[in-house]
């Protein structure tokens, strides 16, 4: 099938939430001793932009072909999370947040000099993932990847809004019970990484009524 190609810019809610509780952080601080983060995440080497670029940053969704739990356990999500930052790095996407799933991913990056360069990167990432896939399930050819929806977020409010989605993903499918759980998303690397007045003031916007595509 054809995947589906938008851009638009969009608003979300202003409303402040409570921030993050200190448990959140204790967790994530139990995570990185136990050594059960993924490595890759480590590894990342961007800190969080702190000053919103207008027409710069985007945010993009994705799901697989009839949402099929391709990628249903920890070594297929490591694989999954590698190949988004060697995407990322190769057409120089700076990711400021990522939630990846069994059969969908968000991220939020920071486009280059040239924006246009997302599809070739999206088509690197869905390409190395679906043959690793394919292989593990001796499916030669299968298509893994149905379609993705990118937006170009224009607004302040918008941006922060939807990094706090984000990095709250996992909980809102119900994954885990604390963002920095989760292994698979930002949420830790964005706590450990970010200036504390930035996290603070990111974890503040609700994201309850933002609008992304996230039927899965």
């Amino acid at each position: 099938m054809k995947q589906l190609w938008s851009a638009q810019a969009v608003l979300a809610p202003s409303s402040p939430e409570a921030v993050l509780p200190a448990s959140a952080q204790r967790s994530m601080a139990s995570l990185k001793k136990s050594g059960s983060m993924a490595p890759a995440l480590h590894k990342w080497h961007h800190r969080p932009a702190h000053v919103f670029v207008p027409s710069a940053a985007y945010i993009v969704t994705a799901g697989t072909l009839h949402k099929q739990h391709h990628f249903q356990n920890a070594e297929r999500l490591r694989l999954l999370q590698n190949e988004l930052f060697a995407a990322a790095a190769a057409y120089n996407w700076e990711l400021q947040a990522w939630a990846l799933f069994a059969n969908h991913y968000h991220f939020i990056a920071y486009a280059p000099a040239d924006a246009a360069t997302l599809k070739r990167m999206l088509q690197r990432f869905h390409s190395a993932t679906s043959r690793a896939i394919n292989r593990l399930d001796s499916m030669p050819g299968r298509q893994v990847w149905f379609q993705f929806w990118d937006t170009c977020l224009t607004h302040e409010v918008s941006y922060y809004a939807r990094l706090n989605y984000a990095h709250n993903n996992a909980v809102h499918h119900g994954l885990a019970s604390v963002a920095e759980q989760y292994e698979f998303c930002s949420a830790a690397w964005f706590a450990t990484n970010a200036d504390p007045a930035f996290y603070k003031r990111v974890c503040s916007y609700k994201y309850d009524k933002v609008k992304i595509e996230d039927d899965f």
